[in-house]
């Protein structure tokens, strides 16, 4: 089975969440830039990053502010958002189960998959770690999915372009491949990616059917 993130790997949307996360916390009080975004919560649960910001900024953020957050982020995805390019070819052409596992709540991975055309290779297959009790880089979400889809852990790929997703991925024992195709990646990213425990890495959406068989034996 091959597992795949959705924000940074399906859909082009981390400069995106980040741009609409500074806003709504400068909003409330919170001056925080889309860099800093990026740099500390890239692969985090928004809950996990709110529980963070609290506890470094000594103020708790408004009783509504996931809601809000979740609303402005939906309303810039269905207007800006595009897919990887070459996403839906290599999911054309990839065997097997395959399914979605994204830290973002599933209201969030759902309009990101119809709003690109990417829905139709996953459904009903789309689980969030909004649904286990540790997010990435806890391996809680991988571990589910792969007994919600009665696959073993071993015989999962997982494609990820965070180093928490990657951490994810191996503590659960299964085997990451890192993505660096997105426009939010960083020249370090890789390093980053194969430090956590990816395999391989991977550019472009094109390379993943041959990099996956190799990974396989195939």
């Amino acid at each position: 089975m091959i597992i795949f993130d959705c924000n940074g790997v399906l859909v082009d949307s981390e400069p995106i969440a980040a741009a609409a996360a500074a806003e709504e916390f400068t909003r409330a009080g919170v001056s925080i830039t889309p860099d800093i975004i990026a740099r500390y919560f890239f692969g985090r649960r928004p809950a996990d990053m709110f529980a963070a910001i609290e506890t470094a900024t000594q103020r708790k953020l408004p009783e509504n502010f996931g809601a809000t957050l979740a609303a402005a982020t939906l309303k810039r995805f269905r207007a800006e958002l595009r897919a990887m390019p070459h996403t839906a070819y290599a999911l054309s052409w990839l065997r097997g189960p395959k399914c979605v596992a994204s830290s973002s709540p599933i209201d969030r991975i759902r309009a990101g998959l119809e709003t690109t055309g990417l829905a139709r290779f996953f459904e009903p297959n789309i689980f969030s770690a909004s649904d286990v009790p540790h997010g990435k880089p806890a391996p809680d979400l991988f571990l589910h999915v792969a007994a919600r889809m009665r696959v073993a852990p071993a015989d999962c790929i997982v494609v990820e372009d965070s180093p928490a997703g990657v951490s994810a991925a191996a503590a659960a024992g299964m085997t990451p491949i890192g993505f660096v195709g997105g426009s939010h990646t960083g020249a370090h990213i890789g390093e980053l990616l194969l430090t956590a425990g990816a395999r391989t890495l991977v550019a472009d959406m094109r390379q993943l059917k041959s990099t996956v068989a190799a990974l396989r034996g195939w």
